[in-house]
């Protein structure tokens, strides 16, 4: 039997002994088993290792990862190292057929289980205990376990490892499993991971199992503070924290730095205003001398954040917003500049502008726009809409102005720290107030948006507002008819109970914090997989089908979210702040946006209800950035359109390749994926749009985002927002941003009534290295971008 022959008879599970002549140095080598112990070298060992995992995997070679795993043999290696090399060379082949991807994983987990194994833990209760041993696990989960152990050990169920592609399960291994804190091995396997997570959730046993199989099934994932955690010492699973600005003095300051330090030590993502802290050159009373503006103050934050890095799981992050009246405004946007000056730098800060809409009429009409020292006008952070309007016309006539530009000219040089560094991102004041259910009464304001620009909660002195995030796998949610709206009605309703219950648990580090959250009780309810439904349901990504159904889903997500805090709240209270929220008079998102929503007969009765019983939630509707999660999930990041059909990801784990397994499949039923077109694929940058053998209707719905107008990505983002009671983390995207095409895009952003926008990406750093087209280092585009933010992933 030749070695084409045994690979075959290996991949059908009727391996005969390992045939192929062994290299000369395998012969008498020995390798080194996890106990320490040394035993001969058996190839039939690797060979097989392989090929249990291969079952179902129709479209792999078991024996080419064998053979690379044995020409890596040394005398004494170590069984850890073979599986590695065994689990490297599968996922090294994943550009090639995606299946390797899934054979790399259930490598992986095998070889997690053995870790773990390794240490006398075999069952969930048993991980539990030693994480409790090691003062990695809390008392409260500990007792939850032990009590219900055996109800519990039964649930696990390990077959839903294969449910894993390697990136997912690879990220999963190196950052959230709980390590011993010496020797670094995992003390848990996924599953276990994963009720783990749901035990510290959940208030009983039935709760914790629903929970679980939604988790272990990938069809919904906790935000990444959550999921690092829960069931911890420290249960910080809050992902998201929103400072109101410092006030106008050293103390006010400085407790600000105090408290986003403490924020961003236990994984939370921060967002903080600074638009009430005086400008360049005021004058300071009480030394007669002149401020030298924010710029200094945010250099300060700029260190602070760099050095608190949430204990090495990922570097602290957050974004400063300011207004555009300030009249330091022109500076704040050169504190990502890569040239000038260095302490006017800040390298680790996001930036972004809380606009009011005075100044987009200013910029549409090409008027004059003023600039003011918030000392002089203290009363504009927090006014909106016509407030604001009144009080600025009165500012302005009264002279109280540092300097008048002219509107376009400050817009142009927004969008010109757009376009060189994705920075300084475009959030609209005034309809980010008049669209939040928790700005019903006077003073009840938003001052900001957070760190990744989903999450809109009003701010005071006295209170940090707080977001619990999780994101549904909407690509989970098809059956055989398509997208399963009865399924996503069940999920969002575990979901809510979930969110609401992170509440109550959550470790609050600054007392504010704790305060604002327990009155309100906001959570964020996300998606992530927009993009796996429209490639499963052939829908071209901005086709009418892709976005009535893209608005019906967000719809959906709504009407039970609300349903089910309304639930909760006739069993357990309605939140304190209530009564100030429009819900509280029946006033409900869509209608702030003029949409008429479907059904409004089921929308009427919810109303009536909401009205009668209230809300537990105040807020309920976020959609976040996923990068980390989806990865996890194995689907792509929450309502954006793929960047490549082919590219290399390089994150803190490593470096993966990655395809789309969608596109493979219909190529492969075509008969299309061959080599040739995998190269033609590589050459073309991943996209498929100038390969005429591939049919017209295939290219349309595989454009990347690069080949999709950002209009339609705005109106869709508009068309979803009626239904979304916080914001969505757009990104937009612009392969050569020019400062034109900018400008009409962020103004049709505004128009149609979007709340905020994100980071501006370009293409520059995605670009494919073909110099090497048929080495497997050479696959794909680099999509590393220093600035990604995984707060609220």
């Amino acid at each position: 039997m030749n070695q084409e022959d045994t690979a075959v008879a290996v991949a059908e599970g009727d391996a005969p002994p390992f045939a192929p002549t062994p290299p000369a140095a395998a012969l008498g080598m020995t390798v080194t088993k996890r106990s320490g112990r040394r035993e001969p070298v058996d190839l039939n060992k690797i060979v097989r290792a392989v090929q249990r995992q291969c079952e179902g995997l129709h479209a792999v070679d078991p024996m080419r990862v064998a053979t690379r795993t044995i020409s890596g043999l040394y005398d004494g290696a170590s069984t850890r190292e073979l599986d590695e090399l065994s689990i490297r060379t599968a996922a090294l082949l994943t550009a090639e057929e995606p299946e390797y991807g899934r054979l790399a994983a259930r490598l992986l987990a095998e070889c997690i289980g053995k870790e773990v194994a390794g240490q006398e833990i075999h069952a969930f209760s048993q991980s539990v205990a030693r994480a409790h041993e090691l003062g990695l696990a809390g008392d409260r989960l500990l007792g939850f376990v032990q009590a219900n152990a055996r109800k519990l050990n039964d649930a696990l169920d390990a077959t839903l490892d294969r449910r894993f592609d390697y990136f997912g399960l690879r990220t999963l291994y190196d950052r959230y499993l709980l390590r011993h804190p010496t020797a670094r091995t995992v003390i848990e396997t996924p599953q276990q991971f994963f009720l783990r997570i749901a035990c510290a959730l959940s208030e009983d046993v039935p709760g914790a199992l629903a929970l679980y199989q939604r988790m272990a099934s990938l069809d919904y994932l906790p935000s990444s503070p959550t999921l690092f955690n829960a069931g911890t010492t420290h249960e910080q699973l809050s992902s998201c924290f929103l400072l109101d600005s410092p006030e106008d003095t050293l103390e006010s300051i400085y407790r600000k730095y105090a408290d986003v330090a403490m924020l961003s030590k236990f994984s939370g993502g921060i967002g903080l205003s600074f638009t009430r802290v005086r400008s360049r050159g005021s004058l300071i009373r009480s030394t007669n001398g002149h401020s030298n503006g924010i710029v200094p103050w945010l250099k300060t934050l700029d260190s602070s954040v760099a050095a608190v890095n949430q204990g090495g799981k990922r570097k602290g992050a957050a974004c400063v917003y300011i207004e555009p009246w300030h009249a330091d405004v022109e500076e704040f946007l050169e504190l990502r500049d890569n040239t000038g000056d260095e302490a006017r730098r800040t390298h680790n800060l996001n930036l972004a502008h809380w606009i009011p809409d005075l100044f987009m009429r200013r910029v549409e009409a090409d008027g004059d726009w003023s600039l003011f020292d918030p000392k002089r006008v203290p009363q504009f952070t927090d006014l909106f809409g016509e407030a604001f309007d009144a009080a600025y016309g009165q500012a302005e006539a009264a002279g109280h102005a540092v300097k008048k530009v002219r509107a376009r000219d400050l817009y142009a040089r927004m969008m010109r720290t757009l376009a060189q560094t994705g920075n300084g991102w475009m959030t609209f004041k005034d309809k980010c107030n008049r669209a939040s259910n928790q700005t019903a009464r006077p003073g009840n304001v938003i001052h900001l948006s957070n760190l990744c620009t989903e999450i809109l909660e009003v701010t005071s002195d006295a209170e940090t507002a707080v977001c619990n995030l999780g994101s549904i796998n909407l690509g989970q949610h098809l059956d055989g008819q398509g997208f399963d709206f009865g399924k996503l009605a069940e999920t969002v309703r575990l979901a809510v109970r979930q969110l609401d219950r992170v509440i109550d648990l959550n470790y609050y580090p600054i007392e504010s914090a704790r305060r604002g959250n327990l009155r309100w009780r906001p959570v964020g309810l996300g998606c992530m997989g927009l993009q796996d439904v429209f490639f499963r349901l052939r829908l071209p990504f901005d086709s009418a089908g892709a976005r009535a159904l893209s608005a019906r889903i967000a719809e959906e997500i709504y009407f039970h979210a609300l349903e089910a805090s309304c639930e909760l709240a006739q069993e357990r209270g309605r939140h304190p702040a209530f009564a100030e929220t429009r819900a509280a008079a029946g006033e409900l998102q869509f209608e702030a946006w003029g949409v008429q929503p479907a059904d409004p007969a089921r929308w009427d009765a919810l109303r009536r209800r909401i009205m009668e019983h209230g809300l537990r939630n105040s807020l309920l509707v976020a959609i976040a950035p996923t990068a980390t999660i989806a990865s996890i999930a194995g689907c792509y990041e929450c309502i954006e359109p793929q960047l490549s059909n082919l590219f290399k990801r390089e994150t803190l784990s490593g470096d993966f390749l990655q395809v789309n397994r969608h596109l493979v499949a219909e190529l492969k039923a075509l008969g299309l994926w061959t080599p040739e077109m995998r190269d033609r694929i590589k050459l073309a940058e991943g996209s498929v749009q100038g390969i005429a053998e591939i049919p017209a209707a295939l290219r349309e719905v595989y454009r990347t985002v690069w080949e999709i107008p950002m209009r339609s990505l705005v109106d869709m983002a508009a068309e979803r927002g009626a239904f979304i009671d916080q914001s969505q983390s757009l990104n937009l995207f612009m392969e050569s941003p020019n400062i034109g095409a900018l400008s009409s895009m962020y103004m049709h952003a505004w128009k149609k009534g979007l709340k905020t926008t994100y980071y501006l990406r370009s293409r520059p750093a995605t670009r494919i290295a073909k110099a090497t087209v048929d080495a497997a280092a050479a696959v794909a585009c680099s999509l590393e971008n220093p600035e990604s933010c995984e707060a609220c992933q």
